[in-house]
C-alpha cells in the first residue's frame, strides 16, 4: 500500500518548494497543511525541533529538514534523482550543502531582499563570490550542454536551487541588477529551471501576493520601487 504523507508548509518558504519540486517529480500524492511561521501552532513546534518548515509526515512519521526529506524521497520513489555513479553523487550532494550559503552566507538573498540601493553593491558582490564557483563547476561537469546542473536529467541539486532563483527573478524585474548575465551558464540553467513547471509550479495558490508581502515586511528594495512604479 502507498505510502500517505502530509506536508506541513508556509506559502512562501523555498526550502518547502525544494520538497514540493521533489515529490511533483516523482507523482507523490499528498496533503497540505499551512502554517504562519509568524505565529506557529504549539503542536508544529513539538514537532520542528528548530521551528521550520518543511515538514514531512509519512504514515504518521515525522521527518524535518528539507535536505534530509529530499535524500529520504529519492531514496524510497522512482525516479532516482541523484547519479547512478557515486563520485557525481557525492559532487551533487555537497552542492546540495552549498546551498544555505549560496543563499543566506550571506548569497542571492541579499540582492532578492536588499534594503536600499546603497547597500546594494554589497549585496552584489557578496552574489559573485558566490556564483562563480558554480558557473565554473556547471563548466566543468557540462561544458555548455543543458539544460539541467548535470545536464539533461533533473537533479536534487535542480529542485534545490530553483525556488531561490525564481525570488531572485521578482525581485530583479525592478532591480535590474542584470548579475546573472555575468554568468552565463547559470543564467542559462536558471533559464531553463523557471521555465519548467516542475520548479515554477511547486508554489501554492497565492504564491505571489505573499512574496511581495514578504518583500513588503523586509523593507526590501524591491518592494519600494514596485510601490513607486505603481503610484506613478
Amino acid at each position: 500500500m502507498a505510502a500517505k504523507f502530509h506536508l506541513i508548509s508556509s506559502v512562501t518558504c523555498p526550502w518547502v518548494q525544494r520538497s514540493v519540486i521533489v515529490m511533483r517529480v516523482k507523482g507523490v500524492a499528498f496533503d497540505v497543511t499551512y502554517i504562519d511561521l509568524q505565529d506557529p501552532p504549539d503542536w508544529f513546534l513539538e514537532m520542528s525541533p528548530h521551528g521550520k518548515v518543511p515538514v514531512l509526515q509519512v504514515d504518521g512519521v515525522t521527518l524535518f529538514e528539507s535536505n534530509a526529506i529530499s535524500e529520504y524521497l529519492d531514496e524510497t520513489l522512482e525516479p532516482r534523482l541523484h547519479p547512478e555513479d557515486p563520485i557525481k553523487r557525492a559532487q551533487n550532494r555537497a552542492w546540495t550543502d552549498f546551498l544555505p550559503t549560496f543563499a543566506w552566507g550571506p548569497g542571492l538573498n541579499d540582492v532578492t531582499f536588499c534594503a536600499s540601493e546603497d547597500d546594494l553593491p554589497d549585496a552584489l558582490e557578496t552574489a559573485r563570490e558566490r556564483l562563480t564557483p558554480l558557473e565554473e563547476t556547471i563548466s566543468k561537469q557540462r561544458g555548455n550542454n543543458g539544460p539541467y546542473f548535470n545536464g539533461d536529467t533533473f537533479s536534487l541539486v535542480d529542485a534545490s536551487y530553483g525556488p531561490f532563483f525564481q525570488r531572485f527573478a521578482i525581485s530583479e524585474k525592478v532591480l535590474q541588477t542584470g548579475l546573472l548575465d555575468e554568468f552565463p551558464l547559470v543564467k542559462a540553467w536558471s533559464d531553463a529551471l523557471l521555465s519548467d513547471d516542475k520548479v515554477t509550479g511547486a508554489v501554492p495558490e497565492g504564491f505571489d501576493e505573499a512574496f511581495l508581502k514578504n518583500l513588503e515586511r523586509r523593507g526590501a528594495l524591491a518592494w519600494k520601487l514596485m510601490s513607486a512604479e505603481s503610484a506613478a
